[in-house]
């Protein structure tokens, strides 16, 4: 089999696409990458990502395979995990402080920014509509951050946010409260807890 029937069969397995780095892994390399592109075999559609025409645009996975260093968080995080019908315009992400990759120059992402420490706190993969896992925080962590920078949320989401958290039997609230303890707001997460539960 040659390198470009290698990369066409690699992306039909996985769900249209393929990184540079996956490229890499079945022996083959970004010339034969570029010159499916201009035979209009592949599309690039990010740094180092490219997707068959015939799969749908998947933003969600695009931009986690944009960066190692990068989690779902906030308004994003929501409606991954079906907190929150809104599609998101501009996607919620969190990376560590000292972030220097590709998602800066993006101007559809929110970039929030957290210590290393705590960068891994309740991050999980979850399922895009087209089946890609992606880096995302559960919802207590979703939850507590969103706590922490109540003055910056949209109150509608916010409000929505938390309402559907006390009505879910999937609710975790000792996790909710290790988290908080961790990000240093125990006390303001208690406190809206026992007035919604």
């Amino acid at each position: 089999m040659n390198n470009y029937n290698k990369i066409l069969n690699f992306m039909k397995k996985n769900n249209g696409y393929i990184t540079n780095k996956e490229a890499t892994k079945i022996n083959s390399n970004k010339t034969f990458l570029y010159n499916l592109v201009k035979q209009n075999k592949i599309e690039k559609v990010g740094v180092g990502i490219y997707k068959l025409p015939e799969y749908p645009l998947d933003n969600f996975y695009i931009l986690s395979k944009s960066s190692k260093n990068m989690c779902y968080s906030y308004s994003t995080s929501l409606y991954l995990q079906n907190l929150s019908t809104r599609i998101p315009l501009i996607y919620d992400i969190t990376v560590p402080y000292n972030y220097s990759g590709n998602l800066l120059k993006d101007e559809n992402i929110s970039l929030r920014y957290t210590n290393k420490s705590i960068f891994t706190l309740g991050m999980i993969d979850v399922k895009t509509i087209n089946g890609f896992l992606v880096p995302c925080y559960d919802i207590e962590r979703t939850l507590c951050d969103m706590i922490k920078d109540k003055k910056n949320m949209d109150k509608e989401i916010y409000a929505a946010a938390l309402k559907a958290y006390a009505q879910s039997k999937n609710k975790d609230i000792l996790k909710l409260i290790e988290y908080a303890k961790k990000l240093n707001i125990e006390k303001e997460v208690v406190e809206i807890m026992e007035v919604l539960l």
